[in-house]
Order: C-alpha cells, then sequence, then structure tokens
C-alpha cells in the first residue's frame, strides 16, 4: 500500500469547513469533490457524514496517495478517484447534488478556474451546491497583508497562479448556471463561497 501523504493544513481547516459542509450538504447525496489533493480532506468528510456518496477525484498523479487515505479508513461512502484535470474533463450531466473543492483555484490558472466552473455547472443538478475553500480577494482587496504575500509568493512560483477575486468567480459561476448564496469566513484569513445552481431554463 501507498505511503499516505499528510498536509498539516488539510488536518487544521478540517474542522471548520466540515461545519460548514454539514449544513450545506445536508440534503446531499452525491458530492463530487474536485482536487482531492492527499485525500485527507475526502476521508473526513465522508467519515462525519454517513448520509453522503463521496467521490473523489484529481490529476493521476495523487491518485495513489488519495486510495492510501480510502483503504486505511475502511469506509464505505467515498469511491477512488476520477482521473480529472477541469482544463479538458467531462462529466455526467445532473450526476451530483453538491460539489465540494479546496484550495484549488488560486493554484490553477484562470482559465482553468473558469472551466472548473463551467463543469460544476453541468454536474450539478438544480438546486444543488457547490462550495468552494480557499483565500479570495473582495473588490480587489486582500483581507489579511499575510493573504498579499501569499499571492505575491504564488505569482512569484508560476505567474499563472494568485489569489482570485470573488467578483471574477462570480461572474465564471453565472455563466455556469450558478448564483453565490453565502460566504463564510472560517480561521487562517480564509473563507467558503457557496454558490447555487439555477433551475434548468
Amino acid at each position: 500500500m501507498a505511503e499516505r501523504p499528510y498536509a498539516e493544513y488539510a488536518a487544521r481547516n478540517a474542522t471548520p469547513i466540515l461545519e460548514i459542509l454539514q449544513r450545506e450538504f445536508c440534503s446531499a447525496s452525491h458530492v463530487l469533490e474536485i482536487g482531492s489533493g492527499t485525500g485527507q480532506h475526502a476521508v473526513a468528510f465522508a467519515t462525519a457524514m454517513h448520509h453522503l456518496h463521496w467521490q473523489t477525484s484529481d490529476l493521476d498523479e495523487n491518485h495513489a496517495g488519495i486510495r492510501a487515505w480510502i483503504d486505511e479508513s475502511g469506509i464505505e461512502n467515498i469511491a477512488s478517484p476520477l482521473s480529472m484535470d477541469v482544463r479538458d474533463a467531462g462529466v455526467e450531466r445532473g450526476a451530483y447534488d453538491a460539489v465540494f473543492s479546496a484550495n484549488t483555484a488560486h493554484i490553477m490558472g484562470i482559465d482553468a478556474v473558469e472551466r472548473m466552473f463551467l463543469l460544476v455547472g453541468e454536474a450539478l443538478r438544480p438546486g444543488g451546491v457547490f462550495c468552494l475553500y480557499g483565500p479570495f480577494r473582495q473588490g480587489g482587496e486582500f483581507n489579511t497583508q499575510s493573504n498579499a504575500d501569499f499571492d505575491a509568493n504564488l505569482r512569484q512560483r508560476d505567474a499563472v497562479m494568485g489569489i482570485r477575486d470573488i467578483e471574477k468567480l462570480d461572474e465564471f459561476a453565472l455563466a455556469a448556471g450558478l448564483q453565490r448564496a453565502r460566504f463564510y469566513a472560517v480561521p487562517s484569513n480564509n473563507n467558503v463561497a457557496v454558490w447555487i445552481r439555477g433551475d434548468e431554463s
């Protein structure tokens, strides 16, 4: 069995995110996670929310670590990762009533972020919920100096990365049939943004 990768930030932020997801996903049954990373979040959330079938996904190179977490957990309401690069991935239309993603928008290029929202719009049933965790700017402003520094570091590493304006994400969401409903503040100067899929026209 592959070793389980471990991210300290994923362990640290799981509890405050879970408190929000338990509220937002209380009526959901099938969840797609975009960018499952180490697999820690998937196992923590699927363990705590037995009513959900949690579908993991990520780039192929992260699958072994995700599977290691799933196998070690022994829980049955979580599925092995789908191979997914949002830039060219497809998904069955309306197959999910919830989508979750954490710490993805600021490490993707902006074109990939736009494509992720279109993918979410395809994946969600009418009334479905998309929860996105991470740092955001509002009105072009960072909420803390530490996030401004983080953004500068990201852009120095790769010019396509960077903390996104929530207003720009709202534009992407609207084009995908989603509208923002809530915006939660969570520890470490991050947020969980929540968009709802509208009714089919």
